[in-house]
C-alpha cells in the first residue's frame, strides 16, 4: 500500500488531481470555523449540548444533521447546510425522472438531457437553501441565542438577511466546490464532501473515548469505560466496516450469452458475458430515508414530553407524553422495528424507482443477448425482477443491521451516538461506499500507466510489461 501511495506522487497528472481535492477539502473545514454575525456561540454549543444530554427534541434533531454537517450545525457557521441541500434536491430528481415525462425525455437524450437537469437541480438547491436556512434562524431566534444588538426591530431584519445569505452562499460554494472537485480532482466531489464532514467529528469521538476510559471499570458504571469496552468497540468497528464493505460490492452475477452474427465468412458474437447486479442496489437511501422519518417522532415526542413537563408534571398529559417519548426514543424495541420495517420498504422502493427490468431486458435484447434458456422480452424481465427481489430482501437485511446498532449501543452501554454512529448507520456506510469508490479510481490511474495500485501486485504489472 506505501508503494501505491508513492506511485501517485510519480504521475504528474494524478499527483495534481489528488493535491487539488485535498485542498478544496482543506478550504471546506476552514470554512466550518466561520461563524454567522449576530449569534451567540457560546449559549448555543451550551444549549446543543444541553439538549443532546437531556434528549429533547432539539437535540436529536442536531444529532442527525450533525452527521452530514460535520457538527457545523452546533457551531451556526457559513457552512452549517452542509452539501445536504443539494443532495436532496438531487434525489428528489431521481425520483422524478420515473414520474415525470418531460424528465424522462431528457433522460434518454443523453449528456445534454443530463446537463439540463443538473441546470434544474441547481435552482432547486437555491429554493432548498432558501428554506432550511430560514427554519435556522427562525429557530435561532425563538431559542433566544441572538445576540442582544441585533434584538431590535431594525436590527432583527438585517440579522436574518446576513444569516440567510451567509447559509445560502456556503451550501452553493459547496456545491460549486464539489464541482471543481469533479472537473479537476479526483472526481465524485459532492461525496468526498459529505464524508469529509462524517470524519470530521471521529476526532471528537476518540477524545470522548479516551477521557472516559477506566482500565479498573468493572461494574459498567455509567459514562465509563474499561477494557472489554474498549475491545468490543474496536472489535465491532472492524466487523461492521467489513460486513459494510462485502454489501457495498456484493453482486449476483447472471450469465448472458451473446448471439452470433455471421457477416459474409465471418462470425462475430457468441462471448459469453455477466450482467452483474448489486445485492444493495439502493445504496444509502433506504437508511436515510428511514432514519429521516424516525428522527420526526422521536423529537416531537421529546419536544412534547418537556413541555409538559414544564406545564404540569403530575397530570396525565405529561405521563402519556413520557411514555411515547420513552418508547420512541433511540434504542428502544418499537423504534428498532419500526426502523427496520421502513428500510425495507424504501430498499424496495428505491431499486423498483431506478431498475427497470423491462428496459434492461430491452436493452439485451437490442444488444443481441440474451440469459441462457430464457427467451428475450417479458421472460428476461419477469427474471430479473424474481432475481432483483430476492437479493433485495437480503441487501435490506444486511441494510436493517447496520443501522440499528449505533442506536443498540447507544440505549444499552450508554455511548453517545457521536461514538456509535461509527459502528454502523448512514455515516458508516457513506464512508465506505466513498472509499471504496475513492481507492478504485486511483486505482484505475495507476493501472493505466503500468503501476502497481491498491490492489494488485507488482508482479502482475512487471508480467504486463513483459519484463
Amino acid at each position: 500500500m506505501l508503494q501505491a501511495v508513492i506511485n501517485i506522487f510519480k504521475i504528474p497528472e494524478l499527483r495534481n488531481r489528488v493535491l487539488f481535492t485535498l485542498s478544496m477539502l482543506g478550504i471546506y473545514r476552514l470554512g466550518f470555523w466561520i461563524p454567522i454575525p449576530g449569534i451567540d456561540q457560546a449559549q448555543l454549543v451550551e444549549a446543543a449540548a444541553k439538549a443532546t444530554e437531556n434528549a429533547s427534541g432539539f437535540g436529536k434533531i442536531l444529532q442527525y444533521a450533525s452527521i452530514f454537517s460535520g457538527g457545523s450545525f452546533s457551531q451556526s457557521t457559513i457552512f452549517g447546510l452542509g452539501i445536504m441541500p443539494y443532495i436532496t434536491a438531487a434525489i428528489i430528481f431521481q425520483l422524478l425522472q420515473t414520474a415525470v415525462p418531460r424528465l424522462q425525455e431528457l433522460k434518454k437524450e443523453g449528456a445534454s438531457g443530463q446537463q439540463k437537469i443538473t441546470e434544474w437541480t441547481r435552482f432547486a438547491t437555491v429554493g432548498m437553501c432558501l428554506i432550511q436556512a430560514f427554519m435556522w434562524m427562525k429557530f435561532l431566534t425563538a431559542q433566544n441565542l441572538v445576540q442582544v444588538e441585533f434584538l431590535s426591530s431594525n436590527n432583527i431584519v438585517l440579522f436574518y438577511l446576513t444569516g440567510i445569505t451567509c447559509l445560502m452562499a456556503g451550501s452553493l460554494f459547496l456545491m460549486w466546490l464539489g464541482e471543481q472537485i469533479d472537473k479537476y480532482g479526483i472526481g465524485n466531489g459532492v461525496s468526498l464532501i459529505l464524508t469529509a464532514g462524517i470524519i470530521s467529528r471521529m476526532p471528537l469521538a476518540f477524545r470522548y473515548v479516551w477521557d472516559n476510559f477506566d482500565a479498573s471499570q468493572q461494574s459498567g458504571d455509567v459514562g465509563k469505560i474499561g477494557v472489554m469496552g474498549i475491545i468490543f468497540l474496536l472489535g465491532a468497528f472492524v466487523l461492521v466496516v467489513a460486513g459494510a464493505i462485502l454489501i457495498t460490492v456484493a453482486q449476483r452475477r447472471i450469465p448472458i450469452q451473446q448471439a452470433k452474427h455471421t457477416r459474409g465468412r465471418k462470425v462475430f458474437g457468441g462471448q459469453k458475458h455477466y450482467l452483474p447486479l448489486r445485492v444493495n442496489h439502493a445504496g444509502v437511501m433506504p437508511i436515510i430515508f428511514a432514519s429521516s422519518l424516525m428522527i420526526f417522532p422521536s423529537a416531537f415526542f421529546g419536544y412534547l414530553s418537556t413541555a409538559a413537563g414544564q406545564t404540569n408534571p403530575e397530570g396525565w398529559w405529561f405521563s402519556f407524553t413520557n411514555f411515547l417519548n420513552a418508547n420512541f426514543g433511540i434504542g428502544e424495541y418499537p423504534y428498532v422495528i419500526i426502523e427496520i420495517i421502513l428500510i425495507y420498504f424504501f430498499s424496495y422502493f428505491w431499486t423498483t424507482v431506478v431498475f427497470s427490468p423491462e428496459d434492461m431486458s430491452k436493452q439485451l435484447r437490442d444488444n443481441g443477448s440474451f440469459i441462457p434458456g430464457l427467451r428475450p422480452g417479458p421472460r428476461t424481465a419477469e427474471y430479473l425482477e424474481t432475481v432483483v427481489e430476492r437479493i433485495t430482501y437480503v441487501g435490506a437485511g444486511f441494510l436493517a443491521i447496520i443501522a440499528v446498532i449505533p442506536s443498540i449501543i447507544t440505549k444499552h452501554m450508554g455511548i453517545p451516538m457521536m461514538v456509535s454512529s461509527f459502528l454502523g448507520g448512514t455515516g458508516l456506510l457513506i464512508v465506505v461506499s466513498v472509499g471504496l469508490d475513492l481507492i478504485q479510481r486511483i486505482e484505475a490511474n495507476l493501472l493505466m500507466r503500468n503501476y502497481p495500485g491498491f490492489l494488485s501486485g507488482g508482479d502482475t504489472i512487471r508480467s504486463r510489461r513483459g519484463s
